[in-house]
């Protein structure tokens, strides 16, 4: 009976940075310790991409459903999110990381999308590695925003209703240059995917860890980046 080849390491790795506020927990300090170190994580995560052959890599760092937070920690967040642009921006650049960011803007305070476009802009020509941030992101409502899109390009007559597919709908969504991810990894023992890339991650492979996002080496990250080559991937089909 034929084996099948291991296949090649994942193009694109997409995280659940999950386990910051349990981090500071532990260690006797308030949440927003946690996501300080957490952000630390992510500049070590990014390094780690380009040996691994890793050329996409997204993380979410703000779901829809965190403002249901309280207002201290929310606040914290975007705080934290428009330092780590002012502080990281010329390292990015440097590295040769292309920024992106996905999810919806609109909520979001003008000052913290203002320095979200210029990363954008700064790092557009770059492609070592390509970095998406996704910030008040869902996948539940960027298959409605994109629903919404597409519905009206059908009502200009922009598209006709027998074009749209499943090759069509991507074309949409906030994810629309990138691949779909090989690999999504999930951090601090919890095993669900929390409303992350629903569509793209059909046919992704998932590894859930126990370890908390803030311990989260980039020597673990290699080990579960290697353990994927080991896995046999038939997208719904049976092998000869």
């Amino acid at each position: 009976m034929a084996t099948e080849e291991p296949h090649a390491g994942p193009r694109h790795v997409a995280i659940i940075m999950d386990g910051n506020g349990r981090w500071a927990q532990a260690k006797g300090r308030p949440r927003l310790f946690g996501h300080h170190a957490g952000a630390k994580r992510v500049k070590e995560i990014v390094r780690a991409c380009k040996p691994l052959g890793v050329k996409y890599l997204t993380i979410f760092a703000f779901s829809t459903e965190n403002w249901k937070r309280t207002q201290s920690e929310v606040s914290g967040l975007m705080s934290l999110f428009r330092q780590y642009i002012r502080r990281e921006t010329r390292g990015l650049i440097d590295e040769g990381v292309c920024v992106r960011f996905i999810g919806d803007r609109v909520r979001l305070d003008p000052k913290l999308v203002k320095l979200m476009d210029e990363l954008e802009e700064s790092t557009a020509g770059n492609d070592v590695v390509n970095l998406t941030i996704a910030i008040n992101y869902g996948g539940r409502d960027e298959v409605a925003r994109a629903t919404r899109r597409l519905a009206k390009d059908v009502a200009d007559g922009k598209l006709s209703p027998d074009e749209v597919n499943e090759e069509t709908l991507p074309k949409y969504l906030d994810t629309r240059v990138l691949p779909d991810p090989d690999l999504v990894i999930r951090t601090s023992g919890e095993a669900r995917i929390s409303n992350f890339l629903l569509w793209q991650s059909a046919y992704a492979e998932y590894e859930f860890v126990n370890t908390l996002w803030p311990d989260f080496s980039d020597e673990e990250f290699q080990k579960v980046v290697g353990s994927f080559g080991k896995r046999k991937r038939r997208f719904g089909a049976v092998p000869a």
